[in-house]
């Protein structure tokens, strides 16, 4: 029951999404209407630069950082990667924005550096040597998302009920990129 409440409670958290919520009160647009109609973080940076992807970077992370600390707090270690899916389903399919969201990763860096510390720090800087040698900023997204898998495996000593929930949450943040992988594949 308390898995349930946690991963409910970890939606609606994730449903807020804050570019959206910003844009709105800053007069800025839909950050949805520009580049990769996605509201995440570096489609702020396209649209409005570096501070404001910053500003929503730290507020997802940060958001996220405390749905990890709180299902930490009150469940098993073998449950915890099951909130961060509610979480990453909140972003994906925000229950108030149209279901319109975002892909996840900065959600999912935020809830497993509560998780893997050493492991997010490691996915920082592997995502940008893949944007700087790529210049493709999901590549990078999608090297981040299985580091911090890993990282979460570990920590949870790849206890199966786990694994099944990391994999559940990568499969949606790889779903989530299908357009973008499929376009790469077809130039």
């Amino acid at each position: 029951m308390k898995l349930l409440m946690l991963f409910a409670g970890a939606y609606v958290a994730g449903s807020v999404n804050f570019p959206i919520l910003l844009f709105k009160l800053l007069k800025k647009g839909d950050p949805r209407n520009g580049f990769s109609k996605n509201p995440g973080t570096f489609n702020v940076y396209r649209q409005h630069g570096f501070f404001w992807a910053l500003v929503i970077l730290i507020l997802d992370v940060g958001r996220s950082l405390g749905v990890a600390f709180i299902s930490a707090s009150l469940l098993q270690t073998a449950l915890i990667p099951w909130v961060g899916l509610g979480l990453i389903l909140g972003n994906r399919l925000p229950c108030f924005h149209q279901f319109r969201g975002g892909k996840g990763v900065a959600n999912y860096l935020g809830f497993s550096a509560f998780i893997a510390p050493l492991w997010a720090l490691a996915a920082i800087p592997a995502w940008l040597i893949c944007y700087m040698f790529f210049r493709i900023a999901f590549i990078g997204s999608l090297v981040m998302v299985f580091i911090l898998a890993a990282g979460t495996l570990l920590a949870c000593n790849f206890d199966p009920f786990a694994v099944s929930g990391v994999l559940c949450t990568v499969a949606i943040i790889f779903y989530s990129h299908k357009s973008n992988i499929t376009e790469f594949f077809q130039r």
